[in-house]
């Protein structure tokens, strides 16, 4: 008899989803079923060369990773393949740097990153460090999806694993070479260190090597929040664990004026993210994931030592523009992938692999997330803590502060006001509605939108640009802003992403308000 369940969805990358008992949730049962497809596609592509190489497998400070990240290795090992399990939490760059360095033929993060508590999840690597992109990602999940989760799973005792040698417990061996590749990204080795920040890893992996890290180059002033520094799955002093969102720093707010400190600085729970809060003339200030980025590739431009010709910058459709203004300051050329780190990871091997005649720089992507180097392939939130705090040294050094030096930009590339909306509808009706919309979306005039002139639309449904296949519609206008439309893939909702570009703040602002109130409007009427 077919199995009518609904199973918890292993997408291109791996899956996510609440914890909890039946086949739409994350349990050791998901987990085996995951695993064994994936050992499956393994075993299938690679032999006994991939079964040699192994599997390493990382995991965070949520609820059950422990256990999950366990069951991950005892399935790998009853299938004959060789497996590396961390004994400790560690960060997904740390995760993808050891894939890198045990030279493995995969990876596994036991992570739901920056989801709230109830949430965990798998996400798998390759064997260059980044995550799963084609031919892989669908290979593995024909595996997953052919997977019986109870009658197909192979699974044998910890203690048959390690008697067998087949795995292997890392500790700490692999933290100072991660640290010292890290280190390497610097750009000034000449700096006072003496710049006072506040600090926090909400409950997350980030705490110990972030401290280690700043100590190690001698930042002396570094103030961590105490009561946030412990891992804890229950992130019991923060409602929403992720510096994407301002409420995550109340507690770093805090601290910062207590101690008369004008800068904090925080990661999520798996510490591939990096945020930051500002205080300007004693009001705190927000910087959102462009702005940082903006703030970040700028500072690498000036003051690295040696820019080679052929450098690139690699960012995501929904990043904001002024990185093209940037980059074409310094005569470098910037990649647009899909949005998600992963594609940023497969330029990267491009690059290395000789598909374009260019060396990668410098990647990021608005959600916080940032890469300097190639020593991973995944957004590396203690690479951008560093960088953050290096950069913001460098400011105070020279009498100026990083609101100052974002309003310059402003000044010189245009004013530059953005937001994402999410619109969410309801079950299969509301799948079927934005399914509609993108339908007629498409049979409409593309040399204007909302009244505005457009430059060039692009529909990444029919090859834009080279990138994967992907159901989004993109316009550019005349004046330099963006509007982006994109529906989930997985669930009924759709994202409307909008840059607005004008001589000031106020006038940016308002146009931006102006769009999205005409998009919004504009969206529901295609449905008739």
């Amino acid at each position: 008899m077919k199995n009518t369940f609904k199973y918890l969805e292993f997408g291109t990358g791996g899956m996510r989803g609440i914890m909890g008992i039946g086949t739409n949730c994350m349990n050791e049962c998901i987990i085996g079923k995951a695993t064994q497809g994936l050992a499956n596609y393994l075993i299938k592509t690679t032999g006994e060369v991939g079964k040699t190489k192994g599997v390493v497998i990382g995991y965070d400070s949520r609820i059950n990773s422990v256990e999950f990240a366990e069951r991950t290795a005892l399935v790998l090992c009853a299938n004959g393949i060789k497996t590396y399990l961390f004994d400790s939490i560690k960060s997904t760059p740390e995760l993808s740097f050891a894939v890198r360095e045990l030279k493995c033929q995969a990876g596994i993060m036991i992570t739901a990153s920056h989801n709230p508590k109830e949430y965990n999840g798998y996400k798998v690597y390759w064997k260059d460090g980044g995550q799963l992109v084609e031919p892989q990602a669908s290979g593995i999940i024909e595996e997953v999806n052919n997977t019986d989760e109870f009658d197909d799973v192979k699974v044998i005792t910890r203690e048959k694993a390690l008697a067998s040698r087949l795995l292997t417990i890392l500790s700490d061996e692999l933290d100072s070479k991660y640290l010292e590749s890290v280190k390497k990204e610097t750009i000034l080795n000449n700096l006072t260190k003496d710049i006072k920040i506040v600090y926090s890893p909400l409950h997350g992996t980030g705490g110990r090597p972030v401290k280690r890290l700043l100590e190690e180059l001698e930042y002396t002033n570094i103030y961590v929040v105490d009561g946030q520094f412990e891992p804890n799955g229950e992130f019991p002093t923060c409602h929403y664990a992720n510096p994407e969102d301002e409420s995550a720093f109340k507690l770093s707010v805090e601290l910062a004026n207590k101690k008369e400190i004008n800068i904090c600085v925080a990661n999520d729970p798996d510490t591939d993210r990096a945020g930051m809060m500002v205080k300007e003339d004693g009001e705190w200030v927000y910087f959102n994931g462009n702005q940082i980025g903006a703030l970040l590739l700028s500072y690498i431009l000036e003051h690295s030592k040696e820019i080679k010709k052929n450098s690139a910058v690699i960012s995501t459709i929904v990043t904001t523009p002024m990185l093209d203004l940037l980059a074409r300051d310094y005569n470098l050329k910037v990649f647009r992938t899909l949005t998600g780190f992963k594609y940023i990871g497969e330029k990267i091997r491009e690059f290395e692999e000789g598909k374009y005649d260019n060396s990668f720089l410098f990647g990021m992507e608005e959600s916080i997330g940032y890469l300097k180097g190639d020593y991973v392939r995944d957004k590396d939130g203690i690479l951008g803590v560093m960088l953050i705090v290096e950069m913001c040294s460098y400011f105070e050094s020279i009498g100026t502060t990083p609101l100052k030096e974002l309003n310059k930009l402003y000044d010189k590339y245009g004013w530059y006001s953005e937001i994402t909306y999410p619109v969410t509808r309801v079950g299969e009706k509301g799948q079927e509605e934005i399914s509609t919309m993108m339908s007629e979306l498409r049979k409409k005039d593309s040399k204007e939108f909302l009244e505005e002139k457009v430059v060039t639309r692009y529909d990444y449904k029919y090859d834009e640009l080279g990138l994967p296949k992907s159901n989004v519609i993109q316009y550019i206008l005349e004046d330099g802003g963006y509007i982006t439309i994109r529906p989930s893939g997985t669930e009924p909702k759709i994202k409307y992403y909008i840059y607005t570009k004008d001589i000031s703040k106020e006038k940016a602002d308002k146009k931006l308000q102006d769009l999205l109130e005409k998009l919004k409007e504009y969206m529901e009427s295609l449905l008739g």
